[in-house]
């Protein structure tokens, strides 16, 4: 079963498993797809975060951050009389993209499970409706309208998304014959060719001509690594994600502190405010601890069930705790996976900011990220910009082992959003034992910013009851009513597979997706 937020990305997958494609394969033609369809959100020029699991084995993540330049320092933005890192252009997309290294490492992963299909076959889909064009998403060209000002002055971005200087429509065709060309190079030589050869080359010469402070050998140097995941233990499951520099631990940190804290039913507000504050002291601890660390373990101890029994003693189960605020937002797309045989992937891939940097390369038809625009340009701590760091990622794949043998993959977009919608949807289901898709389908909340939002506040859509509302505000909390469904909610997904071969899977009405089953 395949789950992810375009369906035209589901299919590609279910595709791939039912042509006898391993778990691995069809996340990538999954993800491949999704770079050509959702173009706003993720791409060959973003970065990528991999959960892979085997029945009876230890999960294994994939980190496919990228690097910053050599030559990207703090004085090379003081010199320039920058005192943070852009947000757009060529200044901003200061880190190499890691996406496609992450694919690398887990097709070689896929070939040690015997899996046979090529290249070409699994990026099939993806290049044909580069080729021949896809339908415009209704997300898509609000995000181009919405930052036309932004994007459109910043080098290569209109030769890839505009036409006559003017953002696409809504159910018009998008055709990008230059990304299928970058696939079907691909294909043809290795996910290894984007980082060196004739087509990293390419890369590296247009990224030179728009300004960027990458070369060649910023890309020849980029590797994913591989890593065992963060873990916690809770009485009904074991979960686990990434470790820095991705935020997994604070997705972690919330339902190990939640589950501390006394709430009997779902959308209670027990249940929300005890989130709500678990999210607070999460996510403290996350802005003073994640970023660039070559070693996560020693971050271990958080997740410790005394130390999280002292954590959750310190929220007040009537009362809201001050918020000094979130790391911010960006655009997401996450996926899973779960084959016949067990295998799954949790996997979550980024441009960062709608479009990333906006830096467009014509030729290799796509843009550059601007996660490093995560980095800081004083002060201390691991998210302090140096060459070859890793900023801070809000990218984070989430996996769950039960007792009784079920196994979960889980996830969403939305950057503060993210670890939030992750312990909505666990807890309903796992805890309160909702349906797999009402737990999704159901009304959230989102405290602080997510993508394209600048302001914090405690959101609720507006399909909750009008009690709880008033619950909260009496609390303290300062809560803002959106609309029912509303984007800034972001997009989830899930599948649960049985040790009895049933698969649920769910994807979130709030996107343009689906989770499509096949059978072999």
């Amino acid at each position: 079963m395949v789950t992810a937020p375009h369906a035209l990305a589901a299919q590609t997958g279910a595709r791939i498993l039912a042509e006898g494609g391993n778990a691995i394969e069809a996340a990538l033609a999954t993800a491949a797809t999704l770079a050509v369809v959702y173009p706003h959100m993720t791409g060959l020029g973003g970065d990528s975060f991999w959960l892979i699991a085997e029945p009876g084995r230890a999960p294994l993540t994939i980190d496919g951050a990228g690097r910053a330049g050599a030559r990207v320092s703090v004085s090379f933005y003081r010199e320039r009389g920058l005192s943070e890192v852009p947000w757009r252009g060529a200044l901003a997309a200061n880190t190499v993209a890691g996406a496609v290294s992450a694919w690398a490492a887990a097709w070689a992963i896929s070939r040690q499970w015997g899996g046979r299909l090529p290249l070409a076959g699994i990026f099939a889909e993806a290049m044909a409706l580069a080729e021949q064009g896809t339908i415009v998403t209704g997300g898509h060209a609000d995000a181009a309208l919405r930052f036309l000002a932004a994007l459109q002055p910043v080098p290569g971005f209109s030769a890839l998304h505009l036409t006559g200087g003017a953002p696409p429509a809504a159910g018009s065709i998008l055709r990008q014959p230059a990304l299928a060309r970058t696939f079907s190079l691909l294909a043809r030589d290795g996910l290894e060719s984007f980082y060196s050869g004739w087509l990293a080359g390419q890369i590296a010469h247009e990224l030179a001509a728009a300004g960027v402070p990458l070369d060649a050998a910023d890309l020849a140097d980029q590797h994913a690594t591989l890593g065992r995941p963060l873990r916690l233990a809770l009485p009904m499951a074991e979960l686990f994600n990434c470790g820095p520099p991705s935020q997994g631990l604070a997705s972690l940190l919330i339902l190990g502190i939640f589950s501390r804290l006394p709430a009997a039913q779902a959308d209670t507000f027990a249940h929300v405010h005890g989130i709500v504050e678990s999210t607070k002291l999460a996510f403290a601890i996350r802005d003073r601890e994640i970023g660039h660390r070559e070693d996560g373990s020693a971050l271990e101890h958080y997740l410790m069930s005394a130390e999280l029994e002292r954590t959750a003693a310190r929220i007040d189960p009537g009362r809201a705790a001050p918020w000094p605020g979130g790391a911010g937002g960006g655009d997401t797309v996450w996926f899973g996976v779960i084959d016949a045989a067990g295998r799954a992937v949790s996997a979550i891939q980024s441009l960062y900011f709608e479009f990333g940097s906006a830096i467009g390369l014509p030729e290799s038809g796509f843009v550059w990220q601007n996660r490093g625009s995560a980095f800081r340009l004083s002060g201390d701590g691991p998210n302090v910009l140096a060459p070859r760091r890793k900023p801070f990622h809000t990218l984070n794949p989430a996996f769950a082992r039960f007792a009784d043998g079920r196994t979960m993959v889980y996830g969403a977009m939305g950057g503060d959003g993210q670890p939030q919608t992750q312990a909505a949807l666990f807890t309903r289901y796992a805890l309160y034992g909702q349906d797999l898709q009402d737990a999704i389908s159901a009304p959230r909340w989102l405290l602080g910013r997510t993508w394209g939002e600048s302001r914090d506040a405690l959101r609720l859509e507006s399909r909750f009851p009008a009690e709880l509302f008033a619950e909260l505000r009496l609390a303290g909390h300062p809560v803002e009513r959106v609309a029912a469904f509303d984007q800034v909610m972001g997009h989830a997904g899930a599948i649960v597979h049985s040790r009895t071969q049933e698969f649920q899977g769910a994807s979130d009405p709030r996107s343009d997706g689906a989770a499509i089953g096949c059978s072999r």
